[in-house]
């Protein structure tokens, strides 16, 4: 009986022991944070983490001190991990850190989750007027950003229409190009009027040159029956 009454006493000196090792090392970082050496604050903060996985404050600040240096993503993380430490009864902490993670979604342009969790955190605190404005302004944002999407694919769209239309016409040209004879085939060919005309003119000098023979034929007999004469 003593024995277990000293192990367990021996149990709660070490976890108080840890406990205030762990709030020293998140007290040098917050003051690191309020000196604005964040890197050195997100440092303790982790260190904090690893001593107390489960440490609502520590992920909470580290989540901060991430969110100065423009590391939303990983931010968001830490945010998250935050609200499953959170004590569920304190709804302005949920209403705090959904803020925070709306925040970190609408720098990253992401406005669908930016209003989702700006929407969850005034279910948790209705009357927070700043949560209201980012909501609003987010919901502007995205229909701004819709209207952009828009645009850049009707461009796009009529970009591609031009370069068809392009292509059409240059393989038309390139159709008529081939089917229109160049200047020397037209002087090797010619109309139907002109290769008739040329037969004709053959014609009537084979006709011309017959009737030259036939004429000559009978020359030649002439000269004969005069020789037979003599």
């Amino acid at each position: 009986m003593k024995r277990n009454i000293f192990i367990l006493l021996m149990l709660l000196i070490s976890i108080s022991m840890f406990a205030q090792e762990e709030n020293s090392v998140i007290r040098k970082g917050n003051r690191q944070y309020r000196d604005s050496l964040f890197e050195k604050a997100e440092t303790n903060y982790r260190r904090a983490i690893d001593k107390n996985k489960q440490s609502y404050e520590a992920h909470y600040n580290l989540g901060n001190a991430l969110v100065r240096q423009d590391k939303y993503g990983d931010a968001i993380t830490e945010y998250q991990a935050a609200l499953g430490y959170a004590n569920k009864e304190n709804k302005t902490q949920k209403a705090q850190l959904y803020h925070n993670i709306g925040n970190c979604h609408y720098a990253q342009q992401e406005f669908d989750k930016a209003i989702e969790a700006y929407k969850h955190a005034l279910r948790n605190n209705p009357s927070d007027n700043e949560t209201r404005y980012n909501l609003v302004k987010a919901m502007q944002m995205k229909q701004q950003q819709q209207e952009q999407q828009q645009n850049q694919q009707e461009q796009q769209q009529q970009n591609q229409d031009k370069k068809q239309q392009e292509q059409q016409q240059q393989q038309q040209e390139e159709q008529q190009a081939e089917q229109q004879p160049t200047e020397e085939q037209n002087e090797g060919q010619m109309s139907k009027e002109q290769a008739e005309q040329l037969l004709k003119a053959l014609e009537q000098d084979e006709k011309e040159a017959q009737e030259k023979a036939k004429q000559a034929q009978q020359v030649q007999s002439q000269s004969r029956r005069v020789e037979k004469d003599w």
